[in-house]
């Protein structure tokens, strides 16, 4: 049984593929367009690659996008103003601003001034409520992702022991909410895990989103789990990308892997795409 690389890239597009056709329906069957906003304060070069990709997203789908470039020096209150006014604006139907922001906004309260109903990033506290008790709500999208690449790669996850590895409020931690939606049996691991190797080992499939390059190595995954790669490192000999996973040595161990890139990082935008369509859905019934 050889490995199966799972590409991210194929599963993203078929997913905005059925996103585009589904929407084409929505415009002529109901008169509404998905609309999202995109906010980018400064001038992060990083950042800009982001927004500009999800711009041409939106495009590729059919979906209007709004693009706000403000300048650093932007404050929180200039900033709240902006959101203020996106939350009232009927035509729009997701936010989004792009972190990180500059040092001196309150990330924080930036982010929990969004309406709920239009966090299309999954961020607000009354989002993470509704998953934590599975409610309706916006899922954060590179989790949401990994399910997809999950499901459609036809693992099976109910049932299995899954580890994840890392415990941030972006990944590791909703991660292991939707695992546990889908009847696995779920072990978050940190820094403080003692025997990580030894943990690891006993997992039908691991999620690696440590942020640290290449330190899941072949010890600590035993033969034929499935490896997801949610780490982007960049590899300080070669000044390649890569993951937190070993790849070379982990994947012949693999029955199914992502690459890093290719992998997880494409479906982060294609879920983003999806929930601004859902939200316009939303909408249309509120």
């Amino acid at each position: 049984m050889g490995t199966k690389i799972i590409d991210g890239k194929l599963i993203s597009d078929q997913i905005k593929e059925e996103l585009r056709e589904k929407t084409a329906k929505l415009i002529s069957e109901k008169g509404v367009t998905p609309c999202l906003a995109v906010i980018l304060v400064g001038e992060d070069p990083a950042s800009q690659v982001y927004v500009r990709n999800k711009e041409k997203a939106c495009e590729k789908i059919g979906y209007k996008s709004m693009a706000y470039k403000l300048p650093a020096s932007t404050s929180t209150d200039e900033l709240l103003e902006l959101i203020d006014k996106l939350n009232k604006d009927k035509e729009v139907h997701g936010i989004l601003v792009q972190l990180p922001l500059p040092s001196h906004i309150d990330e924080k309260k930036v982010l929990n001034f969004i309406d709920p109903s239009k966090d299309v990033d999954g961020f607000h506290p009354m989002n993470v409520g509704a998953l934590c008790i599975g409610e309706e709500g916006f899922v954060s999208c590179t989790p949401a992702g990994i399910i997809e690449l999950l499901k459609r790669s036809g693992v099976e996850i109910a049932g299995k022991e899954c580890v994840i590895i890392g415990r941030s409020n972006i990944v590791g931690k909703p991660m292991a909410l939707l695992m546990l939606r889908e009847n696995a049996t779920v072990t978050v691991t940190h820094s403080k895990t003692k025997d990580l190797p030894g943990v690891c080992k006993r997992a039908d499939i691991v999620i690696a989103a440590i942020g640290k390059a290449k330190a899941i190595t072949a010890d600590y995954i035993k033969e034929g789990a499935v490896v997801i790669d949610v780490g982007i490192n960049r590899n300080e000999e070669t000044g390649k990308l890569c993951g937190d996973v070993d790849y070379e040595n982990v994947a012949p161990k693999c029955s199914y892997i992502t690459p890093v890139p290719g992998g997880v990082g494409p479906m982060t935008i294609a879920m983003l795409m999806k929930n601004c369509y859902d939200s316009a859905i939303r909408h249309m019934g509120a």
